[in-house]
């Protein structure tokens, strides 16, 4: 591991779930004072998407550790376990681990699939987590836009991307999201395994992709809103690169009725993935929300 304060140190941990995950750290626990921060990425995404909010967090005094979920990155790959049920059981066995070290509960902060993740961990594992930011996610309710599995995995199944030329790739991301900094750039682009004849492919194959998605389509996040004890915030996003604009508000002002204690923090503009494009003022907005004593 690397012995510079500024340096990401990388580890796969076990977490007692027949799973080892690939974690990124950027601080030490005897520089990074402030409350500890677990970021999870989203459906097909990666720890690295969170690089620049996890700098900035980092540079306000926070020890962040950014995770590859199951399937994903550079984290171990079964062939099962993909339920909502399993993938929980998999970050709280990684928290366990990580507070075996710091002896701190964490905000953990998850986005749109991770939302629904980290509430999920927050309503059966609330003593490991100090609170949770759901990332214009923790209101997925897949069902209320597509009643019938068939339906939803016909409309979700994810673009056929494998042997794309990286260099394309890394083009189409920078017209398609023109105001993400580089990290957001160098974060989507780790979504994919990079192969030695210039082509690219998902870490998250589709057969483990859509195993997720039924998850996800499975799970009911308003069923357990008024059990959740710790504090939730909500960030979600309104714009073209968002989803489920058409009904976002109304999901949202349903969690904040039904939450026991919230707080929602709208980015109008941003894009899905809100925490790549705006990872300075995504970083300020937690480090308020526990500053001011909200977590």
């Amino acid at each position: 591991m690397s012995t510079n304060n500024d340096a990401a140190q990388t580890e796969l941990v076990d977490t007692s779930n027949n799973v080892r995950l690939r974690t990124v750290t950027w601080g030490k626990p005897e520089t990074h004072k402030q409350t500890p921060i677990v970021l999870v990425h989203g459906l097909a995404s990666n720890a690295m998407l969170w690089e620049g909010a996890a700098l900035a967090l980092s540079s306000l005094g926070h020890l962040v550790t950014a995770v590859d979920l199951r399937g994903h990155g550079l984290s171990e790959k079964p062939d099962t376990g993909y339920d909502m049920q399993t993938v929980t059981k998999d970050l709280a066995g990684l928290l366990r681990e990580i507070q075996k070290q710091n002896f701190v509960a964490p905000v953990v902060c998850g986005q749109s699939w991770g939302g629904n993740v980290v509430l999920e961990l927050a309503h059966t594992q609330p003593q490991l987590v100090r609170g949770v930011v759901c990332v214009d996610g923790g209101f997925l309710e897949l069902q209320n836009h597509f009643p019938n599995w068939d339906d939803c995995a016909q409309a979700l199944r994810p673009p056929a991307i494998a042997g794309t030329r990286i260099d394309d790739f890394r083009k189409y991301l920078q017209r398609s999201h023109h105001d993400w900094p580089e990290t957001g750039i160098n974060g989507a682009l780790a979504c994919m395994e990079h192969l030695p004849d210039g082509t690219l492919r998902p870490w998250l194959n589709l057969e483990r992709h859509m195993m997720i998605l039924r998850g996800l389509w499975e799970h009911h996040p308003t069923r357990i809103y008024s059990q959740i004890s710790v504090p939730v915030m909500f960030v979600p996003a309104e714009g073209a690169n968002s989803v489920f604009n058409d009904s976002k508000r109304s999901a949202i002002e349903l969690a904040e009725q039904l939450v026991p204690k919230v707080r929602v923090e709208w980015f109008s503009p941003a894009d899905h993935d809100l925490h790549a494009q705006h990872p300075e003022r995504f970083a300020k907005v937690v480090h308020a929300a526990i500053t001011d004593g909200f977590f």
